[in-house]
Protein backbone atom coordinates (compact mmCIF):
# COMPACT_ATOMS: atom_id res chain seq x y z
CA UNK A 1 0.00 0.00 0.00
CA UNK A 2 2.60 2.52 0.79
CA UNK A 3 4.23 1.89 -2.45
CA UNK A 4 0.80 2.46 -4.66
CA UNK A 5 0.32 5.86 -2.15
CA UNK A 6 3.73 6.99 -3.91
CA UNK A 7 1.75 6.13 -6.73
CA UNK A 8 2.13 9.83 -9.02
CA UNK A 9 0.97 9.56 -12.40
CA UNK A 10 0.91 12.97 -14.70
CA UNK A 11 -1.71 12.29 -17.49
CA UNK A 12 -4.45 10.30 -18.46
CA UNK A 13 -5.82 8.41 -21.83
CA UNK A 14 -8.92 9.22 -22.95
CA UNK A 15 -10.39 6.47 -25.16
CA UNK A 16 -13.14 8.43 -26.86
CA UNK A 17 -15.08 6.93 -29.51
CA UNK A 18 -13.22 5.21 -32.10
CA UNK A 19 -8.91 4.64 -33.36
CA UNK A 20 -10.00 4.20 -36.93
CA UNK A 21 -8.06 6.72 -38.77
CA UNK A 22 -10.85 6.97 -41.20
CA UNK A 23 -13.23 7.88 -38.57
CA UNK A 24 -11.81 10.51 -36.62
CA UNK A 25 -12.04 13.33 -39.76
CA UNK A 26 -16.45 12.51 -39.35
CA UNK A 27 -16.24 12.52 -35.56
CA UNK A 28 -14.31 15.87 -35.52
CA UNK A 29 -16.88 17.44 -38.14
CA UNK A 30 -20.02 16.14 -36.51
CA UNK A 31 -18.71 17.07 -32.91
CA UNK A 32 -17.23 20.72 -33.69
CA UNK A 33 -20.67 21.36 -35.54
CA UNK A 34 -22.47 20.13 -33.00
CA UNK A 35 -20.36 22.26 -30.42
CA UNK A 36 -20.82 25.70 -32.72
CA UNK A 37 -24.32 25.15 -32.88
CA UNK A 38 -24.90 24.93 -29.40
CA UNK A 39 -22.58 27.60 -29.06
CA UNK A 40 -24.36 29.99 -30.82
CA UNK A 41 -27.96 28.89 -30.21
CA UNK A 42 -27.46 29.47 -26.69
CA UNK A 43 -25.44 33.07 -27.54
CA UNK A 44 -28.72 34.07 -29.30
CA UNK A 45 -30.70 33.57 -26.43
CA UNK A 46 -29.13 35.53 -24.50
CA UNK A 47 -28.71 38.30 -26.87
CA UNK A 48 -32.54 38.24 -27.45
CA UNK A 49 -32.90 38.38 -23.50
CA UNK A 50 -30.59 40.90 -23.06
CA UNK A 51 -32.08 43.56 -25.83
CA UNK A 52 -35.02 42.93 -25.74
CA UNK A 53 -36.76 44.70 -22.38
CA UNK A 54 -40.41 42.53 -23.13
CA UNK A 55 -38.24 39.30 -22.10
CA UNK A 56 -36.80 41.33 -18.49
CA UNK A 57 -39.00 38.90 -16.38
CA UNK A 58 -38.08 36.11 -14.05
CA UNK A 59 -38.59 33.29 -16.55
CA UNK A 60 -36.76 34.62 -19.20
CA UNK A 61 -34.05 35.45 -16.61
CA UNK A 62 -33.60 31.95 -16.16
CA UNK A 63 -33.68 30.82 -19.05
CA UNK A 64 -30.70 33.77 -19.87
CA UNK A 65 -28.87 31.91 -17.00
CA UNK A 66 -29.90 28.36 -18.44
CA UNK A 67 -28.21 29.50 -22.09
CA UNK A 68 -24.69 30.41 -20.21
CA UNK A 69 -24.71 27.18 -18.19
CA UNK A 70 -25.60 24.85 -21.27
CA UNK A 71 -22.39 27.13 -23.26
CA UNK A 72 -19.97 26.26 -19.76
CA UNK A 73 -21.23 22.89 -19.51
CA UNK A 74 -20.27 22.27 -23.11
CA UNK A 75 -17.38 24.03 -23.45
CA UNK A 76 -15.75 21.65 -20.63
CA UNK A 77 -15.51 19.14 -22.34
CA UNK A 78 -16.00 19.31 -25.90
CA UNK A 79 -12.90 21.53 -26.81
CA UNK A 80 -10.69 19.08 -25.40
CA UNK A 81 -12.06 15.90 -27.21
CA UNK A 82 -11.66 18.35 -30.77
CA UNK A 83 -8.18 19.18 -29.57
CA UNK A 84 -7.11 15.40 -28.96
CA UNK A 85 -8.71 14.34 -32.31
CA UNK A 86 -6.72 16.95 -34.28
CA UNK A 87 -3.47 16.06 -32.63
CA UNK A 88 -4.35 12.19 -32.79
CA UNK A 89 -3.64 12.03 -28.70
CA UNK A 90 -5.72 10.57 -26.00
CA UNK A 91 -3.83 12.39 -23.59
CA UNK A 92 -5.35 14.93 -21.07
CA UNK A 93 -2.60 15.59 -18.04
CA UNK A 94 -3.53 15.06 -14.38
CA UNK A 95 -4.09 18.68 -13.04
CA UNK A 96 -6.29 18.86 -16.79
CA UNK A 97 -8.54 15.85 -16.02
CA UNK A 98 -9.12 17.12 -12.35
CA UNK A 99 -9.80 20.58 -14.10
CA UNK A 100 -12.06 19.65 -16.01
CA UNK A 101 -13.64 16.87 -13.62
CA UNK A 102 -14.56 20.05 -11.38
CA UNK A 103 -16.03 22.09 -13.87
CA UNK A 104 -17.99 19.73 -15.35
CA UNK A 105 -19.48 18.67 -11.91
CA UNK A 106 -19.72 22.32 -11.08
CA UNK A 107 -22.34 23.18 -14.24
CA UNK A 108 -23.87 20.04 -13.91
CA UNK A 109 -25.05 20.24 -10.74
CA UNK A 110 -26.18 24.12 -11.64
CA UNK A 111 -28.47 22.99 -14.29
CA UNK A 112 -29.63 20.92 -12.04
CA UNK A 113 -30.41 23.06 -9.41
CA UNK A 114 -31.06 25.82 -11.84
CA UNK A 115 -33.97 23.46 -13.71
CA UNK A 116 -35.59 23.51 -10.21
CA UNK A 117 -35.91 27.40 -9.52
CA UNK A 118 -37.46 27.50 -12.68
CA UNK A 119 -39.97 24.70 -12.10
CA UNK A 120 -40.33 26.86 -8.05
CA UNK A 121 -41.22 30.04 -11.06
CA UNK A 122 -43.83 28.39 -12.94
CA UNK A 123 -45.13 27.03 -10.00
CA UNK A 124 -45.79 30.44 -8.58
CA UNK A 125 -47.02 31.85 -12.09
CA UNK A 126 -49.39 29.18 -12.41
CA UNK A 127 -50.68 28.80 -8.68
CA UNK A 128 -50.72 32.13 -7.71
CA UNK A 129 -50.77 34.24 -10.66
CA UNK A 130 -52.21 36.94 -8.93
CA UNK A 131 -49.03 37.24 -6.15
CA UNK A 132 -46.55 36.49 -8.71
CA UNK A 133 -44.73 40.10 -9.08
CA UNK A 134 -44.97 40.11 -5.42
CA UNK A 135 -42.87 36.66 -5.02
CA UNK A 136 -40.57 36.94 -7.83
CA UNK A 137 -38.75 40.17 -7.40
CA UNK A 138 -35.24 41.09 -9.34
CA UNK A 139 -33.95 40.21 -5.33
CA UNK A 140 -35.41 36.87 -4.90
CA UNK A 141 -34.32 35.35 -8.52
CA UNK A 142 -30.62 36.91 -7.77
CA UNK A 143 -30.70 35.47 -4.21
CA UNK A 144 -31.70 31.97 -6.03
CA UNK A 145 -28.93 32.04 -8.90
CA UNK A 146 -26.42 33.03 -6.42
CA UNK A 147 -27.61 29.98 -4.00
CA UNK A 148 -27.58 27.48 -7.04
CA UNK A 149 -24.24 28.52 -8.01
CA UNK A 150 -23.22 28.24 -4.05
CA UNK A 151 -23.86 24.81 -3.40
CA UNK A 152 -22.56 23.44 -6.54
CA UNK A 153 -19.34 25.26 -6.03
CA UNK A 154 -18.99 24.04 -3.21
CA UNK A 155 -20.27 20.42 -4.19
CA UNK A 156 -17.65 20.70 -6.97
CA UNK A 157 -14.76 21.46 -4.86
CA UNK A 158 -15.84 18.72 -2.41
CA UNK A 159 -15.54 15.93 -4.72
CA UNK A 160 -12.73 17.18 -6.74
CA UNK A 161 -10.75 17.30 -3.61
CA UNK A 162 -11.37 13.81 -2.46
CA UNK A 163 -10.11 12.44 -6.00
CA UNK A 164 -6.46 14.32 -5.14
CA UNK A 165 -6.35 12.15 -2.26
CA UNK A 166 -6.36 8.67 -4.57
CA UNK A 167 -3.58 6.90 -6.06
CA UNK A 168 -3.42 5.70 -9.68
CA UNK A 169 -1.61 2.96 -11.32
CA UNK A 170 0.37 3.84 -14.45
CA UNK A 171 -1.33 3.96 -18.00
CA UNK A 172 -4.87 4.92 -16.37
CA UNK A 173 -6.79 4.34 -19.92
CA UNK A 174 -10.88 6.04 -19.07
CA UNK A 175 -13.39 4.81 -21.62
CA UNK A 176 -14.88 7.96 -22.09
CA UNK A 177 -14.48 11.21 -24.10
CA UNK A 178 -13.78 13.35 -20.85
CA UNK A 179 -12.81 13.06 -17.58
CA UNK A 180 -15.99 11.58 -15.77
CA UNK A 181 -15.94 11.66 -11.94
CA UNK A 182 -17.05 7.46 -11.63
CA UNK A 183 -14.63 6.99 -14.64
CA UNK A 184 -11.90 7.88 -12.47
CA UNK A 185 -12.40 6.96 -9.22
CA UNK A 186 -13.39 3.55 -10.09
CA UNK A 187 -9.86 3.14 -11.63
CA UNK A 188 -7.74 4.24 -8.31
CA UNK A 189 -5.44 1.49 -6.92
CA UNK A 190 -6.25 3.23 -3.41
CA UNK A 191 -9.60 2.47 -1.20
CA UNK A 192 -12.30 4.89 -2.84
CA UNK A 193 -14.88 4.34 0.00
CA UNK A 194 -14.56 7.87 1.10
CA UNK A 195 -15.61 8.31 -2.45
CA UNK A 196 -17.88 6.12 -2.84
CA UNK A 197 -19.94 6.82 0.29
CA UNK A 198 -20.05 10.95 -0.83
CA UNK A 199 -21.20 9.91 -4.13
CA UNK A 200 -24.16 8.32 -2.68
CA UNK A 201 -24.74 11.32 -0.41
CA UNK A 202 -24.40 14.12 -2.85
CA UNK A 203 -26.69 12.03 -5.29
CA UNK A 204 -29.37 12.39 -2.53
CA UNK A 205 -28.82 16.15 -2.65
CA UNK A 206 -28.12 17.48 -6.14
CA UNK A 207 -30.19 15.02 -7.94
CA UNK A 208 -33.41 13.55 -5.61
CA UNK A 209 -33.53 16.78 -3.74
CA UNK A 210 -34.18 19.15 -6.92
CA UNK A 211 -36.19 16.46 -8.74
CA UNK A 212 -38.95 15.94 -6.05
CA UNK A 213 -38.82 19.72 -5.71
CA UNK A 214 -39.75 19.53 -9.63
CA UNK A 215 -42.06 16.91 -9.38
CA UNK A 216 -44.32 18.79 -6.30
CA UNK A 217 -44.18 22.04 -8.70
CA UNK A 218 -45.17 20.75 -11.58
CA UNK A 219 -48.19 18.25 -9.31
CA UNK A 220 -49.57 21.49 -7.85
CA UNK A 221 -49.03 22.96 -11.67
CA UNK A 222 -51.27 20.33 -12.71
CA UNK A 223 -53.96 20.11 -10.11
CA UNK A 224 -54.70 24.03 -10.67
CA UNK A 225 -54.42 23.47 -14.49
CA UNK A 226 -57.46 21.07 -13.88
CA UNK A 227 -59.15 23.10 -11.67
CA UNK A 228 -59.46 25.70 -14.23
CA UNK A 229 -63.16 26.12 -16.38
CA UNK A 230 -61.82 27.67 -19.36
CA UNK A 231 -60.32 25.18 -22.09
CA UNK A 232 -58.19 28.36 -23.67
CA UNK A 233 -56.63 28.87 -19.75
CA UNK A 234 -55.39 25.66 -18.99
CA UNK A 235 -53.96 25.40 -22.68
CA UNK A 236 -51.95 29.06 -21.89
CA UNK A 237 -51.02 27.51 -18.66
CA UNK A 238 -49.47 24.25 -20.21
CA UNK A 239 -48.06 26.33 -22.99
CA UNK A 240 -45.96 28.40 -20.60
CA UNK A 241 -44.56 25.10 -18.83
CA UNK A 242 -44.36 22.84 -21.77
CA UNK A 243 -40.97 24.25 -23.14
CA UNK A 244 -39.27 23.86 -19.57
CA UNK A 245 -40.95 20.22 -18.92
CA UNK A 246 -39.06 19.42 -22.07
CA UNK A 247 -36.14 20.40 -20.66
CA UNK A 248 -36.19 18.38 -17.98
CA UNK A 249 -37.56 15.19 -19.60
CA UNK A 250 -34.63 15.45 -21.25
CA UNK A 251 -31.73 16.33 -18.86
CA UNK A 252 -32.64 13.95 -16.55
CA UNK A 253 -33.39 11.37 -19.00
CA UNK A 254 -30.38 11.04 -20.29
CA UNK A 255 -28.05 11.76 -17.24
CA UNK A 256 -30.00 8.56 -15.22
CA UNK A 257 -29.04 7.25 -18.75
CA UNK A 258 -25.78 7.59 -18.51
CA UNK A 259 -25.53 5.65 -14.51
CA UNK A 260 -28.15 3.43 -15.42
CA UNK A 261 -26.15 2.11 -18.65
CA UNK A 262 -22.51 2.24 -16.76
CA UNK A 263 -24.59 0.26 -14.14
CA UNK A 264 -26.05 -2.81 -16.40
CA UNK A 265 -24.01 -2.53 -19.20
CA UNK A 266 -19.90 -3.29 -19.60
CA UNK A 267 -19.66 -2.14 -23.07
CA UNK A 268 -18.40 1.35 -22.81
CA UNK A 269 -19.88 1.79 -26.19
CA UNK A 270 -22.99 2.50 -24.81
CA UNK A 271 -21.92 4.44 -21.67
CA UNK A 272 -20.60 6.71 -24.02
CA UNK A 273 -23.39 7.11 -26.97
CA UNK A 274 -25.71 8.40 -23.61
CA UNK A 275 -23.16 10.51 -22.31
CA UNK A 276 -23.02 12.88 -25.55
CA UNK A 277 -26.98 13.00 -24.98
CA UNK A 278 -26.23 14.14 -21.96
CA UNK A 279 -23.37 16.43 -22.35
CA UNK A 280 -23.78 17.76 -25.86
CA UNK A 281 -26.94 17.00 -27.60
CA UNK A 282 -29.17 18.44 -24.36
CA UNK A 283 -27.48 21.44 -24.21
CA UNK A 284 -27.28 21.80 -28.21
CA UNK A 285 -31.40 21.77 -28.25
CA UNK A 286 -32.48 23.54 -25.45
CA UNK A 287 -32.06 26.87 -27.37
CA UNK A 288 -34.17 25.17 -30.22
CA UNK A 289 -37.03 23.48 -27.20
CA UNK A 290 -37.18 27.18 -26.13
CA UNK A 291 -37.44 29.04 -29.29
CA UNK A 292 -39.71 27.20 -31.43
CA UNK A 293 -42.35 27.18 -28.67
CA UNK A 294 -42.22 30.46 -27.70
CA UNK A 295 -43.62 33.40 -29.67
CA UNK A 296 -42.44 36.02 -27.83
CA UNK A 297 -38.64 34.84 -27.93
CA UNK A 298 -39.42 34.10 -31.57
CA UNK A 299 -39.87 37.90 -32.26
CA UNK A 300 -37.32 38.60 -30.23
CA UNK A 301 -34.43 36.26 -32.16
CA UNK A 302 -35.97 38.08 -35.25
CA UNK A 303 -36.09 41.29 -33.98
CA UNK A 304 -32.10 40.59 -33.06
CA UNK A 305 -31.01 38.97 -36.23
CA UNK A 306 -32.76 41.87 -38.52
CA UNK A 307 -31.14 44.22 -36.16
CA UNK A 308 -27.67 42.84 -36.96
CA UNK A 309 -28.52 42.34 -41.02
CA UNK A 310 -29.33 45.71 -41.04
CA UNK A 311 -26.19 47.02 -39.51
CA UNK A 312 -24.37 44.97 -42.12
Amino acid sequence: MAAENDTHISEFLLLGFSDDPELQPIIFALFLSMYLITVLGNLLIILAITSDSHLHTPMYFFIGNLSFIDICFSSTTVPKMLLNIQMHSKVISYEGCITQMYFFILFAGLEDFLLTVMAYDRFVAICHPLHYTAIMKAQLCGLLVLLCWIISVLNSLLESLLVLRLSFCTDVEIPQFFCELNQVVQRACSDTFINDILVYIVTSIVAVFPLTGILFSYSQIVTTIFRMSSTGSKYKAFSTCGSHLSVVTLFYGTSLGVYLSSAATSSSKASLIVSVMYTIVTPMLNPFIYSLKNKDMKRALCRLLGRVATCH
